[in-house]
């Protein structure tokens, strides 16, 4: 099973290849992608490194966090899961939402 790595502090011109061999030097990359915007094409400046082990992924973290790569200095940790869109402030059925009755009065 493959560990996830947050890779944050990355220059907009990091490629997902530039990515790739640098965590190399910590083990077998199973994937690495910078994330892009979807309009515009540009990085957002993080990525996401998948490592082939625990130990492996530990490793990078402990080698690569706070190195220089593109003039930029990096952050490596553990990635979390995505957090759960709540939607709207209020969600379905509060002040925010609801029927629209009394539409602009709480």
């Amino acid at each position: 099973m493959a560990h996830k790595l947050y890779v944050g502090g990355l220059s907009f011109e990091t490629t997902d290849a530039e990515l790739k061999a640098l965590f190399e030097q910590a083990g077998k990359v199973e994937s690495a992608v910078v994330i892009t915007d979807r309009f515009s094409g540009r990085s957002k400046g993080f990525g996401f490194v998948e490592m082939s082990t625990n130990a492996e992924a530990k490793q990078a973290i402990s080698e690569l966090n706070g190195k220089v790569l593109g003039e930029r200095t990096i952050t490596v940790d553990e990635a979390r899961p995505p957090r759960q869109s709540g939607g709207r402030p209020g969600g379905p059925g509060g002040r925010s939402g609801g029927s629209g009755y009394g539409r602009g009065r709480w």
